[in-house]
């Protein structure tokens, strides 16, 4: 998928005009682009629709019309969008208990380097997590972390070809597995392979 430029996104007025019909068409485009790892991860799925909409939110909240604002946020949000041999993913860590979360986060330290892709009769995938920042210390993870899942072409074939495709996490403090994600996300997904 081509990065987003200046000259494809809205301007802040032509934004406030389209944006409930946009916000519609990327809330129902996002249902096939989620996957719940357990009771506690979520994995959002990416793509040039995803982070636009994300690009021309920020612009809204912060107001931002000048040009090197603009760039900043191209700049911030373009690398989450795949690149033809890839997915890209937003992991949120949900507990609602402030408490809870808390505590948790500093159980989970490392978790997002065990999270995983699977397609049938390959190896795992493991993450590449967090390459804009570091999102964790010696106390605590981030709840939020931003991972990329590399596969092979052959990998990519049978994906696309309907092979079963799971995701898990492995961290000591937190094992779950989806066996085989729904049709209508895998055919979401297959989609962001060139």
């Amino acid at each position: 998928m081509p990065p987003i430029t200046r000259s494809s996104l809205l301007s802040l007025e032509e934004y406030a005009k389209q944006r409930k019909e946009f916000r519609a068409k990327v809330m129902a485009h996002k249902k096939n682009r989620m996957v719940h790892v357990g009771s506690n991860v979520t994995l959002f799925f990416e793509d040039e629709l995803t982070i636009r909409y994300q690009i021309q939110e920020m612009l809204r909240i912060e107001r931002t019309f000048e040009e090197e604002g603009i760039q900043d946020e191209l700049d911030a949000y373009n690398p989450l969008i795949p690149d033809g041999s890839n997915l890209k993913a937003t992991m949120m860590i949900e507990f609602e208990d402030p408490q809870v979360r808390k505590r948790e986060l500093a159980r989970l330290i490392g978790i997002e380097d065990r999270t995983y892709m699977q397609v049938d009769g390959f190896a795992r995938v493991y993450a590449i997590a967090d390459e804009d920042l570091q999102r964790e210390n010696e106390q605590k993870t981030s709840s939020v972390h931003f991972l990329r899942f590399e596969f092979t072409p052959e990998m990519i074939a049978a994906f696309k070809a309907g092979a079963a495709v799971a995701i898990g996490i492995d961290h000591p403090n937190y094992q779950a597995r989806v066996d085989e994600i729904a049709p209508q996300v895998q055919a979401a997904l297959a989609r962001d392979f060139a």
